[in-house]
């Protein structure tokens, strides 16, 4: 079930491209007569457009497993993650394409690079002198850990904040659930509420979305989107027995080796 539900969590791109506004500068004054208009200083210094860094970039600014102890990581799960782009999947709100995108930690928009990395967080070491209950209790948490699937992705421009925009409105839209189709195979959503608050980055989202599964089951994962400056580090956390634990540790850490 695990398996299914993270790789199903996968979209196409809902590119999210709005046209950057030019400023007008203005024109030096001359007496009665016409005269050839000159930028201003304050065109001819304006900052320039935000820089986007590349795969090898990121993948150098990705946490590593001895930076969060309390994880550990799944190098298998980590390889699946470069085919997630290739999976085609409507929404029956377009809003929320986004979402469940993100979730799935796929390339949205024109990304100049990515990275991606799954962990899973450590169980708490069973006692040497544990019961068979408490033994059955942690196989139990162990299968139910919560995994949090790792995206980094960079943007020139305003891609960053764009992606942070859309992400703010989808959280409005698909409040009341949505249904997502990921290569034929029909997943609903029950709903969408604010997650968590989280601090860090230049702007966050922090959103709980609920799934729900064939059998009638729901899970609710935690999607967190934290951007700074022009890269936006992506988290979606979920446990497929028992509550999704907020891995904040693991986004403050991440978060602070963004610079």
């Amino acid at each position: 079930m695990r398996t299914a539900l993270v790789r199903r969590s996968v979209l196409t791109a809902s590119a999210v491209s709005l046209a950057l506004l030019a400023t007008a500068c203005g024109a030096d004054k001359a007496d009665e007569k016409k005269a050839d208009a000159k930028p201003s200083a304050a065109a001819t210094s304006a900052a320039p457009a935000a820089k986007g860094k590349t795969d090898a970039e990121l993948g150098a600014l990705m946490v590593t497993q001895a930076e969060v102890p309390d994880y550990t990581g799944d190098a298998t799960a980590t390889g699946e993650l470069a085919d997630v782009d290739k999976h085609a999947v409507t929404t029956d709100k377009a809003e929320c394409k986004v979402l469940v995108q993100s979730q799935a930690v796929q390339k949205i928009g024109t990304p100049t690079g990515i990275a991606r990395q799954m962990l899973s967080a450590k169980p708490k070491p069973l006692a040497p002198d544990a019961s068979p209950e408490e033994q059955a209790k942690a196989i139990q948490k162990t299968i139910g850990t919560t995994v949090t699937m790792i995206g980094l992705s960079s943007y020139d421009g305003k891609g960053a904040e764009e992606l942070l925009a859309s992400l703010k409105a989808a959280g409005t839209a698909c409040a009341g659930g949505f249904t997502a189709t990921t290569d034929g195979e029909a997943t609903k959503y029950e709903g969408v509420k604010p997650g968590p608050a989280v601090t860090g980055g230049d702007e966050v989202v922090s959103l709980a979305i609920t799934i729900v599964d064939e059998g009638g089951d729901k899970a609710t994962g935690q999607l967190v989107v934290v951007r700074k400056g022009a890269t936006v580090a992506t988290f979606n956390s979920i446990s497929f027995l028992g509550t999704t634990e907020s891995p904040t540790a693991l986004i403050d850490t991440q978060v602070k080796k963004l610079g």
